[in-house]
């Protein structure tokens, strides 16, 4: 049955710690657009904390999303193992890293963040190429987290040539 582990056994301490971390504190079972409200509900305020309370410069800003992506693409693949299943809509850690991307070296406005939000995941749930083909070849938790940067970096294009064309709709 997919989506569940084998009759008969349950998930050990470490596992049930791995997927309460994939689902973002269970987030990720939400039964309707559980990467959405992930995004909403755990990586705006996340974004936030790192750009407005941290103020980290977008150098070290960079880092943190490099580091949290390969965290993602490593809890991405054990999830999907644990739970039997490629991409679960349960494990929606693998939202964030696209999220993230998206406003790399942007200023923090609420305009923008919100615009991001938006775009974002508008773009992810429509699986542009190359986020379709990625998806589809890249082993594990690679192709999980990968089809979300892609959608974060169409996502910064468009919100960096909107803040160099047209910077007053976005705050700036």
């Amino acid at each position: 049955m997919s989506g569940t582990l084998p009759s008969g056994t349950g998930p050990s301490a470490a596992d049930r710690i791995l997927l309460f971390v994939g689902s973002l504190g269970y987030l990720g079972f939400v039964p309707v657009a559980s990467g959405t409200v992930a995004v909403a509900v755990a990586g705006i305020p996340l974004y936030l904390l790192l750009a407005l309370v941290l103020k980290l410069s977008w150098p070290v800003y960079m880092v943190v999303v490099f580091a949290f992506t390969m965290l993602s693409v490593w809890v991405a693949d054990r999830a999907d193992r644990i739970l039997q299943e490629k991409d679960s809509k349960r494990n929606v850690i693998d939202e964030l890293p696209g999220y993230f991307v998206a406003l790399i070296g942007l200023p923090c406005t609420w305009q923008i963040v919100v615009a991001a939000f938006f775009l974002e995941r508008a773009i992810d749930i429509a699986k542009i190429w190359p986020a379709n083909w990625i998806e589809r070849k890249l082993p594990g938790g690679w192709g999980v987290v990968g089809d979300d940067l892609i959608a974060g970096l169409y996502t910064l294009s468009i919100l960096h040539a909107a803040v160099r064309w047209a910077p007053g709709w976005l705050g700036v």
